[in-house]
């Protein structure tokens, strides 16, 4: 974990600020979220949470996991953080911040409609579904003649070239899936990565490539596609892998007043609430990812429902995440360093 930290940390220094009002000037009741959700979907929360609480300053610091844990090791060396609520993409950097003490616990009366794990103590909670899948053109590549699955997005040498996934040194999502993988197909799994020539792109570069068909294929988050089917008609299609989605419970957890910005909690209790409730998840879903709660009625664009994608879905153990260290420098020393052109 130190090597994504320490890698991640010259990206923090330059990450975007969104503020709910403009500004950094204290104010009374003042919340302080750092997400690494997109920044369109930040501004849609932002106006659903300045209706439901006008009573508090709501603000937003925004950027991919790997940006926003560095920006916290960073802001523990002074003993105080920057925030009140963090939410990033997976769970395992929730069970490193509780181990140091720094989140606080609170026992939502949420939890009991969640459909996922969550901490005892309450800690942190899952608030949003993220699923790494695959997506293809069929207006350039014939379904029969790409990989269906994550193996074969590794071994199908008729890919080679042509494939592409985000940075796992920068993207929580991204290392939740090669760690997933790894774990599935062992550390080979890399070396068949650097043999397939993998390109690291962001989600709107792949995007672009793909529609482009200067990739085939590419291992991307299923809301992403949702997303530009939704809004932009984009015939892009999404390939739930034949052996597993990898699901990824993004979190949200409560800092505590020893370490929060503004030592607020009761406000965040309520926003966490809000955003495990009803209200929170309707946004979710609306924003292309999938609700947490048990039974939950909607279900993102054109997606298959959460109780079919958790019927096929690759395991992931987040206590191995505590190996993260060892598992990129893998990904870097065979997946990336040893591409080749043969």
């Amino acid at each position: 974990m130190k090597k994504f930290i320490c890698i991640a940390i010259i990206l923090a220094l330059a990450v975007p600020l969104v503020f709910a009002n403009g500004n950094r000037d204290k104010a009374t009741n003042k919340i302080v979220i750092y997400t690494s959700m997109y920044e369109d979907v930040i501004e849609v929360f932002r106006k659903d949470l300045s209706g439901q609480f006008p009573q508090y300053n709501i603000q937003f610091v925004y950027g991919g996991t790997g940006t926003l844990m560095a920006r916290v090791a960073a802001e523990q060396a002074s003993g105080k953080l920057g925030c009140d609520i963090l939410m990033v993409a997976e769970p395992a950097y929730s069970l490193e911040l509780k181990e140091k003490g720094i989140l606080h616990s609170y026992k939502s009366p949420q939890a009991s409609s969640l459909a996922f794990d969550y901490d005892p103590d309450g800690c942190w909670y899952p608030v949003r579904i993220n699923n790494m899948v695959l997506a293809y053109n069929p207006a350039r590549n014939a379904k029969d003649t790409i990989p269906h699955s994550f193996h074969d997005f590794a071994y199908d040498t008729a890919a080679r070239g042509a494939v592409s996934m985000s940075n796992p040194l920068v993207s929580g999502t991204a290392m939740a899936a090669i760690t997933a993988l790894r774990s599935k197909y062992g550390p080979e799994y890399f070396e068949a990565l650097g043999r397939q020539n993998i390109m690291i792109d962001t989600g709107a570069v792949a995007l672009e490539k793909l529609e482009s068909g200067a990739t085939k294929v590419a291992m991307i988050l299923e809301e992403l596609i949702l997303k530009k089917r939704e809004e932009e008609k984009s015939g892009l299609e999404v390939i739930y892998p034949a052996d597993g989605t990898v699901v990824i419970p993004s979190t949200i957890m409560i800092i505590n007043n020893q370490w929060s910005a503004n030592r607020n909690t009761s406000a965040a209790e309520e926003i966490t609430d809000w955003f495990l409730g009803t209200g929170g998840q309707n946004t979710i879903v609306a924003s292309w990812m999938h609700s947490v709660r048990t039974n939950f009625p909607q279900k993102p664009y054109d997606a298959l429902g959460i109780d079919e994608i958790m019927a096929n879905s690759m395991p992931v153990d987040w206590e191995n995440f505590r190996e993260i260290e060892k598992i990129l420098d893998d990904f870097q020393v065979y997946a990336l360093s040893r591409r080749t052109t043969n």
